[in-house]
């Protein structure tokens, strides 16, 4: 269903317009500017613990309060990658939602400062680069700097990413042919 469709008045009489919440596509994304996500995300305990467990690391600085007390940030850390499944998250609804094909990869990544128990993490994404594909017509690679920070303003996370996303003619002919062949609702 295109966007024209989707929010089109219905013509039943009395039945509300329809609006579906989606990220951007290739098209409207901006090279250069800067996406505030909110809101932002507190962190607690129980996040990092079952993170931690569920993905069976077993690290101690995430795990064990009485040995983390003695490192040198004298308390547990949150899971890193916890912070970047995050980071990447609190993009998706503003960013990706609906209109991305596939995460191609993931690159520079660093954590320049700890995340802990308590902290709210904000995400901000700048879109570095953007160009349509050769091989593929009516999509597009795009790439982009995440950025999360504490509530302090600390930086706790950077990555970049690249996708690859639909134009937005592509993608509403791509789901009208899909609804023709009666492989998806519109």
């Amino acid at each position: 269903m295109s966007d024209a469709d989707r929010s089109a008045p219905s013509p039943a009489a009395g039945t509300p317009r329809v609006i579906e919440q989606r990220g951007l596509y290739f098209d409207e994304l901006e090279e250069g500017v800067v996406y505030a996500h909110r809101p932002g995300r507190t962190v607690t305990e129980t996040d990092n613990v079952l993170f931690t467990t569920m993905t069976m690391n077993t690290q101690a600085l995430h795990l064990d309060a009485a040995w983390s007390a003695g490192q040198p940030f004298g308390q547990r850390l949150v899971n890193s990658m916890f912070t970047l499944a995050t980071v990447v998250g609190q993009s998706v609804p503003q960013l990706t939602q609906g209109t991305i094909i596939a995460q191609l990869g993931l690159t520079d990544v660093s954590f320049p400062h700890p995340l802990y128990h308590g902290d709210t993490l904000y995400t901000e994404t700048m879109v570095t680069g953007k160009r349509l594909s050769a091989s593929r017509p009516g999509q597009g690679i795009v790439t982009m700097q995440h950025t999360g920070r504490n509530q302090h303003g600390d930086v706790v996370a950077l990555a970049a990413r690249s996708c690859l996303m639909w134009t937005l003619g592509a993608h509403a002919a791509a789901e009208l042919e899909a609804a023709q062949k009666g492989t998806i609702e519109t």
